[in-house]
């Protein structure tokens, strides 16, 4: 040593406790030699700490990617999902709105057949909204707010909406339909011009079509959506006689602001539950009221505003009187032309499967509203008439 380390005396150590090793003369303890092991955990120690790091960060930057990925294919989807339109395309796909190609017609629409060019010639449905009329505005609104989320086989696909100005600077707003060849159930039910009537077995699977849309707009949709306007002309028949219900234009979404806005009558009369005409909100018992009178029509052939009714006669009054006589009375001549070569046995199913199909649809349009059928158990005993059906 050298320097004022030379010499023991010039420096002190006491109370050093943790001081080890040095010079025989500072009287240390000898040092304790670190093993082989705890150096080797060391390094393993800082290893593992390094390794986790790494891999929380790529995690942590692989997620974030993903997140944004997802986003942006997300709204890319959105933009692809929705086919944009422009006023002259659809002026051009209906032969300028021609009356050949009108289909249908409301106080708020007119219906349209045309061909989108610019995607393999589609067949489609244009609904052009009536802006002049007082509510147009909002039912565009209500419709294109409902098929934001709506996606069932047997609702109406929407392929895109149009909203924008024509040659004359008037604002235009349209929606584009998936186009139903078959037309609606109103016209199997009362066009004279068609000559070919639907069987039992099918009209039973269109009712059915119908309550599968309204269990789930009714018990499977956030928020829950009221169709406000079910009836046989909003019920649209695919290739396969597949039924798909449509217009959402006075639809109310149960839980929004929506839903305080349905005072007065708002649906087509006849098949306006009781309870709307003393301004009560609307609810999903109204729908199923509305159905209960188109299961009545289907079954009947009779409309719910023919002559024959009156304030002491309805379609429900008549179809529950006929329960107590003779159900077969009142059922459209030709569901029944369809089955008159059928065996006693036979016969006698199906007088059964009428009789339960008009059950239902008194059962769904009494007055009071909280004793209507449950759609569940609507689907049921729909459901059991089938397999009667398909086993004769």
């Amino acid at each position: 040593m050298v320097g004022v380390l030379a010499k023991e005396s010039a420096f002190s150590v006491l109370g050093n406790r943790r001081l080890c090793g040095g010079i025989n003369e500072l009287g240390l303890p000898k040092c304790k030699e670190t093993s082989k092991f705890t150096k080797k955990f060391h390094l393993y120690l800082i290893v593992t700490l390094i390794a986790c790091a790494l891999f929380t960060t790529t995690c942590l930057a692989y997620a974030w990617c993903k997140k944004k990925r997802k986003s942006h294919l997300s709204k890319s989807s959105t933009s692809e999902r929705y086919l944009k339109v422009s006023y002259s395309q659809l002026l051009k796909a209906t032969n300028g709105f021609s009356e050949s190609n009108l289909i249908g017609t409301g106080g708020y629409s007119s219906v349209y057949k045309g061909i989108l060019f610019e995607v393999n010639d589609t067949f489609v449905a244009i609904k052009v909204l009536h802006l002049q009329n007082r509510g147009a505005q909002k039912s565009f609104t209500r419709e294109c707010e409902a098929w934001r989320n709506l996606r069932h086989r047997n609702l109406l696909k929407i392929i895109t909406s149009c909203s924008s100005i024509d040659f004359q600077g008037n604002p235009f707003k349209a929606l584009v339909y998936e186009f139903m060849p078959n037309g609606s159930l109103h016209d199997w039910l009362h066009s004279s011009g068609n000559t070919s009537r639907l069987n039992l077995l099918q009209m039973i699977k269109i009712l059915m079509d119908v309550a599968y849309a309204l269990d789930y707009i009714h018990n499977h949709c956030l928020p829950t959506i009221i169709h406000g306007d079910l009836k046989p002309s909003n019920i649209l028949l695919d290739n396969d006689m597949v039924a798909h219900v449509g217009d959402f234009g006075l639809a109310r979404f149960l839980g929004t602001s929506y839903k305080n806005n349905s005072t007065g009558i708002r649906g087509t009369v006849g098949y306006i539950a009781p309870e709307y005409g003393l301004e009560s909100e609307m609810t999903s018992n109204g729908d199923i009221y509305s159905f209960g009178i188109l299961v009545l029509e289907a079954m009947t052939g009779k409309h719910p505003t023919d002559d024959i009714f009156n304030e002491d006669l309805c379609l429900h009054k008549f179809a529950s009187m006929a329960l107590l006589d003779n159900v077969i009375d009142i059922i459209d001549v030709n569901i029944l032309n369809l089955y008159q070569e059928y065996n006693e046995e036979n016969a006698m199913k199906i007088e059964e499967c009428l009789t339960l199909t008009i059950k239902i649809g008194v059962a769904c349009s009494v007055d009071s509203p909280t004793q209507r059928m449950d759609v569940k158990k609507v689907m049921r005993e729909l459901q059991q008439i089938l397999d009667t059906l398909e086993n004769i």
